[in-house]
Parts: structure tokens; C-alpha cells; sequence
């Protein structure tokens, strides 16, 4: 059972994720080290962030979706290796101890954080369409591949698969952010059933927070500027130095 301050320190910061997400990506920086902030433990921090995560992302794929970017018979495909990744990933997490996964985070979040805003624009101009055989194996060996990713960590995987959607399986972009939000959706929901039948999700603290990731990406699209972006790596970078103060903190002492 989630503290009234848990509650108070995570779900502005999902909220906040949620904003960052809208205006740049990368809101999954700022939404796994909330719950660490908050105090959970590593692997009750990754379970509980995947039920807001899996929120947000059922919202924009179902957008996507009446939008005509999501082809179904690749998405599908997709989202079974997705879905075997995620589980596979998540599965191999939990066998991690708490204090170790706390370093190796010290080392992978700004890793992950310096790729995702150094990353080039996705460009598909002057790349010749793949044969459609081989743009599904890529695509699904990617989403296999993300979906460890994910199960295992998470933060970036949007981005990620966008990236590599674009210059790996050539495909447009629409296409690609549509096969981005399906393999998304099916890592979310493969982790999150893995970290509930194992006991690490707070499922009142993941809903109540997805409600506020729902609220900031909604409000973060609705206010997006040019301009807006600049003030997201700042924020990103304020929440993971108090991250890493708590988690050097609790590891040395």
C-alpha cells in the first residue's frame, strides 16, 4: 500500500512525464525515476510505472488508429514478438537483486537520456522501400529486441523503435510511429502482467498516477510550441539529478 507522500511525489512527476512526452518524447525518463524518488523498491518501481505507461500509450495508439497509421496484419505480427520479448525481458529483470539494479540504472538512464535527445530526426527521404518480406523480419526481430528492452528497463523504447523502424526497416514514418505505439502497448502489457503475477505493481498508485500521465500528455500536446521543447531536457535533467542523489544515498549508506 502506496503512502499519501508517494502519492504526492509520483504523480505530479508522471503528470510531468506525460507533458515531456507530448512536447519532445522521452517522458519515460522522468516516470521510472518517480517511483524511485517515491521510494519503491526497483522492482515495484518498473511494475507500477508500466500501468501508466500502458495507459498513456492505449490512448495514443487507439488515436493512431482512427488516424489510418497502423497497419494491421504488420502490427500484429509485431506485437507478438513484442509481447514474447517483454515477457522474457521482465522475467530476466526479476532475477536482478534491488541493489544491483540500482547501479546498473545509475550507468543506463543518462545513457539513455543522452541518445534520445542527441538522436538525428527521423528521415526517410531518399531510402528506398524494403521488399515487404523483409520489411516484416526486420520489423519483427526489432520489436523482439525492444521488447527485452522494455521488459527489462523500459524509459526510450518509443524512441528507439521510431529510430529504428525509419533507418532499419525503411519505413515511412507514419507507419513507423503506428508500429511504435502497437509493439509499445504489447511490451507495456506483457511486463505489466509479468511484474503482477509476481507480486511488484501497487495498482492504486499506477492507476491514479496513469490518470495524471493521461492529463500532462493531453495538456503537452494541446500547448505544444516550437519553443516548448527547450524547456524539456532542463526538466529531464533536474529529475534525474535527484534520482541519482537518492540512489547514491541509499547505496552508500
Amino acid at each position: 500500500m502506496a503512502s499519501w507522500m508517494q502519492y504526492l511525489i509520483v504523480c505530479p512527476l508522471i503528470f510531468l512525464g506525460g507533458f515531456v512526452d507530448a512536447i519532445a518524447g522521452g517522458g519515460g525518463l522522468i516516470s521510472l525515476p518517480a517511483y524511485l524518488i517515491a521510494g519503491l523498491p526497483v522492482h515495484m518501481s518498473i511494475g507500477t510505472n508500466k500501468i501508466s505507461s500502458a495507459m498513456g500509450t492505449t490512448v495514443t495508439t487507439v488515436k493512431f488508429w482512427k488516424q489510418g497509421y497502423i497497419k494491421p496484419r504488420l502490427c500484429l505480427l509485431c506485437a507478438a514478438f513484442a509481447l514474447a520479448g517483454s515477457a522474457g525481458g521482465a522475467n530476466l529483470a526479476l532475477l536482478v537483486d534491488d541493489r544491483v539494479f540500482r547501479i546498473i540504472l545509475l550507468g543506463v538512464l543518462p545513457l539513455t537520456a543522452l541518445y534520445v535527445f542527441r538522436s538525428k530526426a527521423m528521415d526517410t527521404a531518399g531510402k528506398d522501400p524494403l521488399p515487404p518480406g523483409k520489411t516484416v523480419c526486420v520489423a519483427c526481430a526489432l520489436a523482439l529486441l525492444l521488447g527485452v528492452y522494455d521488459g527489462f528497463y523500459g524509459p526510450g523504447t518509443g524512441t528507439f523503435l521510431l529510430l529504428l523502424l525509419t533507418g532499419l526497416a525503411h519505413m515511412s514514418l507514419n507507419d513507423a510511429a503506428g508500429a511504435t505505439k502497437v509493439i509499445n502497448l504489447s511490451t507495456n502489457i506483457a511486463a505489466l502482467v509479468t511484474y503482477l503475477v509476481n507480486g511488484q505493481v501497487l495498482l492504486p498508485l499506477g492507476l491514479t498516477a496513469g490518470l495524471f500521465g493521461i492529463a500532462g500528455n493531453y495538456l503537452g500536446a494541446r500547448s505544444f510550441t516550437a519553443k516548448g521543447s527547450k524547456i524539456v531536457k532542463p526538466l529531464i535533467g533536474l529529475v534525474l539529478s535527484v534520482f541519482f542523489v537518492r540512489v547514491v544515498y541509499e547505496t552508500v549508506f
